[in-house]
């Protein structure tokens, strides 16, 4: 992988070195170890991008990559673009078309209850908390959950262009870090943090990039930490918003059908019935079909690149 990187961005990009963003996840982590790896940290630079909802602890842990590798790096509170561009006021207004009492001090997140809770088929629940701590359960509608997740876009789109800024800045590769279950699956914005130059780590299976992550020194705090979306303002998990299984379990299943295994090897695998492991494979072509759009660049009646 570190060849990879030094032919991609050096040789192929013709760039000086890399920039990525730091979210003191595991992905992002093990990324920013190997471009330090490949290219020296002279030629890395980390981006740490708060906003006002994001877990504190993704900027401690992100400074604590970038300071214990030694590359460059730069905080940049995304919030007041977020606010300008209507992110919380138009996710805000999605949400109250549920919960009229909506305002400030409340918290929210999308969530998918168990694919073997019945079919799960389209079936996303909002869930808020008012500042007092109780709790409610919406079902929303075409136009709320497409409301809501179009608003939330914007924290991944605009930390892609401040990316994309330091990229231009000091003539960088802006370096991706999906690992196969999120690029395979459509786990990313389209232009948000689907963007990117270089993607090291997306042939990666989760369990494949902690083994990696161990074997480079990742910091323990980083490896034990359960992978978040750190969009919404109340914690969310990756599996409770878009994977059917925990990270774990979620590896072994794609693995099983991008090798063409039938459902009977994966119920054993796993420990769950035959029915389950069909709605697991089922789920895995819905999000492959749903998404394949994610992966297509523009089209183009007649393209000079193409004739050459």
């Amino acid at each position: 992988m570190t060849r990879f990187l030094i032919d991609s961005i050096l040789v192929r990009q013709r760039r000086k070195g890399a920039v990525l963003g730091l979210s003191g996840g595991i992905d992002s982590t093990v990324t920013a170890y190997l471009c330090a790896k490949a290219l020296g940290k002279d030629r890395v630079i980390g981006l740490l991008m708060p906003e006002r909802e994001s877990d504190e602890d993704s900027l401690k842990l992100g400074k604590m990559v970038a300071e214990s590798l030694g590359i460059r790096y730069y905080v940049e509170d995304i919030t007041r673009i977020l606010d300008a561009a209507g992110c919380y006021g138009r996710r805000d207004e999605a949400i109250r078309r549920m919960e009229a009492d909506y305002s400030e001090g409340w918290r929210s997140k999308l969530v998918l209850p168990s694919i073997f809770e019945g079919d799960r088929f389209n079936v996303s629940r909002l869930v808020v908390e008012s500042p007092d701590g109780e709790r409610k359960v919406h079902r929303p509608g075409y136009r709320e959950y497409f409301g809501i997740v179009a608003a939330s876009n914007f924290k991944q789109r605009t930390r892609k262009m401040m990316e994309y800024y330091y990229a231009d800045r000091f003539n960088l590769s802006v370096i991706g870090t999906p690992n196969i279950l999120e690029y395979q699956l459509g786990f990313f914005v389209k232009n948000g943090d689907g963007a990117a130059d270089v993607k090291p780590i997306a042939h990666l299976y989760k369990t494949q990039v902690f083994e990696i992550g161990r074997y480079l020194g990742v910091p323990e705090e980083i490896l034990e930490r359960e992978p978040t979306t750190d969009t919404y303002s109340l914690p969310q998990t990756q599996d409770e918003f878009y994977f059917a299984l925990p990270y774990s379990e979620m590896d072994i299943a794609l693995k099983a059908y991008n090798e063409g295994m039938g459902p009977e090897a994966l119920s054993g695998e796993i420990g769950i019935t035959m029915e389950q492991a069909v709605r697991v494979f089922r789920d895995i072509e819905s999000k492959i079909n749903a998404t394949r759009y994610l992966h297509m660049g523009p089209d183009i009646i007649d393209s000079p690149f193409e004739r050459n």
